[in-house]
């Protein structure tokens, strides 16, 4: 007899069909109604009788949790890399482990992690924006088409007009050194990216043994050595009550002057007086930050008005390709449990 397994976040094709093997399986929750349309109420009914029950963004808290267990539940997993919306303490109290997805969006991530290294360090936002502006603009021609036949079309002189002036003049990523906070699922791919950049990379991480950054040719320093040595500083680091507000204006006078800090992690992370001062007092050269202390961000925050910060709404980890890597994870974990394995990620917080 077929297992009942209700789902309620996308899995790859293939391997549903290894699922489906094993299982029955239902539709439910936002898979079924679309994102934002799923109390914990309506999750509460449609995923009660099923042995094994797979949640997206849906909230589960203790008493639907409890509902679950008494009809029957025995495995359930959260798509998220961080399963907050699930009562882990009752899954605890009652035996059941937790299944999640680590490092799903890590890929995405880490790529718009160096996209704002580049963007930072080259004013490549600031000097765009300065044309939609009219910045530097020449004046209006009649035929855009009309092209004078020129042998080489450039930007000169380098004199008061050329927009260096307004932007200043950026520097390569290759041969710079990157200083990873936080050596997990998505500073090691930063880590990686980088290095095909030509650049030197070190690490600091006090829960991350030195061997696997060592493996990864990544050297592992000290806090105030990375601080001390590096060109940009990228945050990686979860929110803790260790690491709230741990970023702050200490970190930023021991960074070199013309180092940029980079954070698509959290911002409770950084002490945000600490980072403004340092950036309106030039102490560090500049920043880059998907994230904020209150999202979305406030129109009059400071670091909007600045030439040499660079800021996005919270869009590192949204890509078209992140629900496969978090399907997959998941039904790698499904199939482990289906087929009497031990499953390979258990969240234990």
């Amino acid at each position: 007899m077929k297992k009942k397994l209700v789902l309620c976040t996308s899995i790859p094709n293939e391997r549903m069909e290894e699922i489906k093997q094993y299982c029955d399986v239902t539709i439910a929750g936002e898979l079924k109604h679309g994102k934002g349309n799923v109390t914990e109420e309506i999750i509460r009914e449609e995923c009660k009788g099923y042995e094994i029950v797979v949640l997206g963004d849906e909230n589960a808290g203790a008493d639907t949790l409890k509902e679950w267990i008494a009809s029957g539940m025995k495995f359930i997993g959260v798509a998220k890399g961080t399963p907050v919306t699930v009562d882990n303490n009752t899954l605890k109290e009652a035996g059941i482990q937790l299944s999640y997805t680590p490092g799903r969006n890590a890929q995405a991530v880490a790529e718009f992690n160096i996209g704002l290294m580049i963007a930072v360090s080259r004013s490549m936002v600031s000097s765009a924006a300065g044309l939609l502006m009219g910045d530097h603009l020449g004046e209006p021609v009649e035929n855009i088409y009309n092209v004078p036949d020129k042998k080489n079309v450039i930007w000169g002189p380098l004199d008061e007009n050329h927009p260096y002036t307004d932007y200043g003049i950026g520097c390569e990523l290759y041969g710079r050194t990157l200083g990873i906070v936080g050596y997990g699922a998505i500073g090691s791919k930063v880590a990686k990216i980088c290095q095909a950049f030509g650049m030197k990379v070190v690490a600091f991480d006090a829960y991350c043994p030195s061997e696997k950054m060592e493996k990864d040719n990544v050297k592992p320093v000290s806090r105030d050595e990375l601080l001390a040595s590096s060109d940009f500083v990228s945050i990686h680091l979860p929110v803790t009550e260790e690491t709230k507000a741990s970023v702050n204006f200490e970190w930023f006078s021991k960074m070199k002057k013309s180092a940029f800090l980079i954070n698509t992690a959290r911002a409770a992370v950084i002490d945000q007086k600490s980072l403004i001062e340092a950036l309106e007092n030039k102490v560090i050269a500049g920043a880059a930050t998907d994230v904020y202390w209150q999202e979305p961000v406030p129109a009059n925050h400071p670091l909007l008005k600045m030439k040499n910060v660079v800021c996005t709404p919270h869009m590192a980890g949204l890509t078209v390709d992140v629900d496969n890597w978090s399907g997959e994870i998941m039904a790698q974990d499904v199939i482990a449990y289906l087929e009497g394995k031990e499953r390979k990620y258990i969240w234990t917080r």
